[in-house]
């Protein structure tokens, strides 16, 4: 079997909350120091990778004193707060000590359901990239009431992929992997190396609840995967004890069950924008942006729009047409309608200057982009 890991440029790294605070003691600075140690080696690889990280509620709760996981929203929400602060400073100090800086982003359902947030977070998530950074993701776990929660951060990881293009997610667990049935009920039950994410087969194998210390079980681990398959992203879960884990699977080693997408990520993308039967605006080129996105595979700038049309937002799906009136290009416009009406036929250094801020020196990126 291919490892889809060593294959991949981008990867999403989740970890759950039994590992990350040695099954509910404490963050365990030992294993964080380990993984910062494992992923400064899959940088040195040429991987771009974002962690995803449990543990601020599990903190939180050991430094306030409760002897189990609260219930309440209210006090779920103070433990991670006060968990935050210990988890961030932990990965810091563990990530630094292998000259790699760390970004800590905190997001709730609400920030992909927007349009214009999920462009943002994007493009965050990017600019971090671009500059070496390991961005640390948590549920806002402080804000979220029980409409906006993710849930589970498997899910939260799978959203990610799907935010940013990874390649794979790798699930970290405290589990092997997946069996057809519970190994600890039933002695014939096999491991699954290998299957195809979103086979429907897969949720029977995995019904069960998850840990005392987290909100997920295998379930919420196979819907990631299935989710994540819908952007292109492959999935494997992984005992996060498993020694040198993340090297390893670089590497190219068999480890866990690997969950195979049977679509690329940027076709997934694409398809999905192909998918908007009716979009909030159109933008006119001249014959000189569309010979830019139709041949070239070009960014479009605002100085190649002639016209835009329609009360659009940032991140919101427009069509593109040539002179004649043909349909050629759809893509999420960087800015909204009454900002590209006012820099359309100007270069892109004058945007700072007539809009007192630049999203981006495009108005639709290329990977925004699918031509018709």
């Amino acid at each position: 079997m291919h490892s889809v890991i060593q294959q991949a440029k981008r990867l999403i790294i989740k970890v759950g909350s039994s590992l990350v605070t040695n099954d509910g003691k404490g963050l365990d600075q030992a294993a964080i120091q380990k993984w910062a140690a494992q992923i400064a080696q899959l940088r040195a690889l040429g991987k771009e990778v974002v962690l995803v990280s449990s543990g601020a509620i599990a903190e939180g709760r050991q430094r306030l004193g409760f002897d189990k996981r609260p219930t309440g929203i209210h006090e779920l929400q103070a433990c991670a707060a006060v968990g935050q602060m210990g988890l961030a400073q932990i990965y810091e100090t563990s990530f630094r000590a292998h000259g790699l800086g760390t970004a800590q982003i905190l997001l709730t359902h609400a920030d992909l359901a927007d349009r214009e947030r999920y462009l943002n977070a994007r493009s965050t998530l990017f600019t971090l990239l671009r500059f070496g950074i390991v961005p640390i993701i948590n549920e806002n776990d402080t804000v979220v009431t029980d409409e906006i929660k993710f849930g589970d951060n498997d899910t939260l990881g799978a959203l990610v992929a799907n935010l940013i293009e990874g390649d794979a997610l790798i699930i970290l667990t405290d589990q092997r992997g997946l069996y057809t049935a519970d190994p600890r009920k039933n002695p014939d039950a096999q491991f699954v190396h290998e299957a195809r994410a979103g086979d429907p087969a897969l949720e029977a194998m995995a019904g069960g609840a998850g840990s005392s210390l987290g909100s997920g079980g295998m379930l919420t681990k196979i819907l990631a995967a299935k989710r994540g398959a819908k952007s292109g992203t492959h999935t494997v879960i992984a005992w996060g004890r498993e020694d040198n884990v993340l090297v390893r699977l670089a590497h190219g080693e068999a480890i866990g069950t690997q969950l195979v997408s049977e679509m690329a990520p940027l076709a997934a993308r694409k398809q999905w924008m192909v998918d908007h039967l009716q979009t909030a605006g159109q933008l006119v080129l001249d014959a000189g942006a569309v010979q830019k996105l139709t041949a070239e595979g070009k960014s479009l700038l605002p100085i190649g729009v002639l016209e835009v049309k329609g009360d659009f937002g940032r991140g919101e799906v427009v069509t593109c047409y040539n002179e004649a009136g043909i349909a050629i290009a759809r893509g999420l416009s960087n800015y909204a309608g009454a900002e590209a009406r006012r820099i359309k036929r100007r270069p892109s250094s004058e945007i700072e200057s007539i809009l007192g801020f630049v999203e981006e020196p495009e108005l639709i990126h290329r990977d925004n982009l699918v031509l018709l």
